[in-house]
């Protein structure tokens, strides 16, 4: 209150809803969004007496960090930031804790403690950094290359123990990706080597280097954790594994396929419980976002959903099922696989071997009496005939489909010979979209692009006067300069012109100019409004959605 931050009614309302809930009072200030977390962590810093520590910037030493055990870390919420002369200095978000001191004491002994307060998102991020689940890998890969399993590697249908070091070896890999926020861990045999890379914010980077001979191992536990056939290694295969990460239930799809040097394997990690974004959260500009939302008012028709694989597709579906589902709709998915379960929908898993496919799982929804059908994806002829027809015959149907852009996923439907006057009379409008990374805002910093990236932008429409934003790189960001992503979204609605164009087979060119004239934003325009924005970087829109 003596800061500014709190009015006397604030504290009155929050210490009246403390009452109620038990919960601590700076919590709840928190939650309620009355105090920013950093404001908070100064004011006890005063009243503790204790400095704060800024974990953005300064990197927990290694050393220090080492000194007090992983499980403990993690229980009391603590790290370890630096040792000088015998004192190491700990930062806590919650240095009043007795425990901190008492149990901290005795596992660093003889050294003296020094408490500091840092934000508890800081800390648990300066955790997993600081104690890397792969440090022991190479204890694992000399283990491995000891013993029998090793020297028959090549076999790779052996199915190991659960101490075995591949088994180990695995679950440290799974454990990592987790933490680092892998969305997909990549695992690719070579000549000489296994290389595994995560996929982070949609870029990947290397993260281990294993023997040639341990693959086939790592590839065969993989494949007995998903129920997947280890002993047939010649055509690709699919699985999934539900398992437990910290704590966190996870999702884990896997797929595998042969290549010259061995089998690849890529996980895609869903992790189970993470929030599933609501649709005005997602990024769409104002405009965009309105006349979204009133193609969904719609009581039949289809809204398609395109971009390439890992466009975040099934996101933008899945928050747009959010502002659908009412308890008066009987809402139906078809989906291979179900990504994340939603609650109070019908979802129905692709089975190929129980003859479940889209096809035959869309004839029996149509049976059930649906007013919502999500298709998953329309990868198909006989899928795209059966979506067409259920939204001709009155259902309001969503699909993702494979395409470049909003004009091109329209060419899709006609290329899987859709007639176009089944098109225009079914399709009411076509988002497309791509993931761009965010500038980190604990680094960013204004920059000077270079004449590449400047002229790129003045020809995509951009103004080469305004102040051009990157990240640094720090702690946070794993030193990419990026954190998180954000959606870059264009919106084809059916107009009569493009409906026209579209009856003619008129070439895309002129379907996309038909749309600039009915005021669509390109994906084009969406990435230089963020980059004029300052939440991203000329560099990521010309990787990430450059349309020729």
């Amino acid at each position: 209150m003596r800061r500014g931050l709190l009015t006397p009614a604030q504290v009155d309302e929050v210490l009246l809803q403390q009452s109620a809930s038990g919960k601590r009072l700076g919590a709840l200030l928190v939650e309620l969004g009355m105090v920013e977390e950093r404001s908070l962590i100064e004011a006890l810093s005063v009243q503790l007496g204790v400095p704060v520590a800024d974990l953005r910037q300064s990197e927990p030493d290694p050393e220090a960090a080492a000194r007090v055990p992983e499980s403990l870390a993690r229980k009391l919420g603590v790290v370890a930031v630096r040792r000088d002369e015998g004192t190491l200095l700990i930062a806590a978000d919650d240095p009043g804790d007795p425990r901190v001191l008492e149990e901290v004491g005795r596992a660093v002994a003889p050294d003296r403690v020094r408490l500091a307060i840092a934000v508890p998102a800081d800390i648990r991020r300066s955790i997993d950094s600081a104690y890397r689940a792969l440090a022991g890998v190479s204890s694992l890969v000399e283990a491995f290359e000891a013993t029998e399993t090793g020297r028959n590697a090549d076999s790779g249908t052996r199915v190991v123990s659960e101490d075995a070091p591949v088994v180990h070896l695995v679950n440290l890999m799974l454990t990592q990706g987790l933490r680092d926020r892998a969305s997909d861990i990549h695992i690719e045999p070579h000549a000489d080597r296994v290389r595994v890379r995560y996929r982070i914010d949609g870029a990947l980077h290397d993260v281990l280097s294993l023997p040639e001979n341990m693959g086939p191992s790592v590839v065969s536990r993989i494949k007995i954790m998903a129920n997947m056939n280890i002993v047939d290694r010649r055509r690709p295969q699919d699985g999934q594994i539900s398992t437990e990460i910290d704590g966190r239930a996870v999702d884990i799809r896997v797929a595998t396929s042969p290549t010259i040097w061995g089998e690849k394997a890529v996980l895609r990690l869903l992790d189970s419980n993470r929030t599933l974004f609501r649709l005005a959260e997602l990024g769409m500009p104002a405009a965009t976002y309105e006349r979204f939302s009133s193609l969904l008012r719609s009581p039949y028709g289809m809204v398609a959903c395109g971009g390439p694989t890992g466009s975040g597709k099934t996101t933008t579906l899945y928050a747009t099922l959010g502002e659908l589902n009412q308890s008066e709709r009987n809402i139906t998915t078809i989906e291979d696989p179900v990504e994340y379960v939603f609650p109070s929908v019908n979802q129905i898993q692709i089975n190929d071997q129980a003859g479940i496919t889209f096809a035959t799982g869309l004839r029996s929804i149509l049976r059930q009496d649906p007013d919502v059908i999500l298709v998953g994806e329309i990868r198909d002829a006989e899928t795209a005939r059966i979506a067409v027809e259920s939204a001709l015959t009155g259902h309001f149907v969503l699909s993702s489909i494979h395409a470049a852009d909003a004009c091109s996923a329209l060419h899709r439907f006609t290329d899987m010979g859709i007639e176009p006057f089944l098109i225009t009379s079914t399709v009411a409008g076509v988002v497309s979209q791509r993931l761009v990374r965010r500038i980190c805002d604990q680094c960013r910093e204004p920059y000077r692009p270079g004449v590449d990236e400047l002229a790129f932008f003045a020809k995509a429409g951009g103004s080469t006067d305004t102040g051009f934003w990157q990240g640094r790189g720090c702690n946070f960001c794993s030193r990419t300069g990026y954190q998180e992503r954000i959606g870059v979204f264009e919106l084809l609605v059916m107009s009569d012109a493009v409906k026209r164009l579209l009856v003619e087979k008129a070439p895309i060119g002129s379907l996309r100019k038909a749309a600039r004239e009915q005021h669509m934003d390109s994906l084009l325009d969406g990435g230089v409004r963020l980059v004029e924005e300052g939440i991203t970087t000329i560099a990521e829109i010309m990787s990430s959605v450059y349309v020729v």
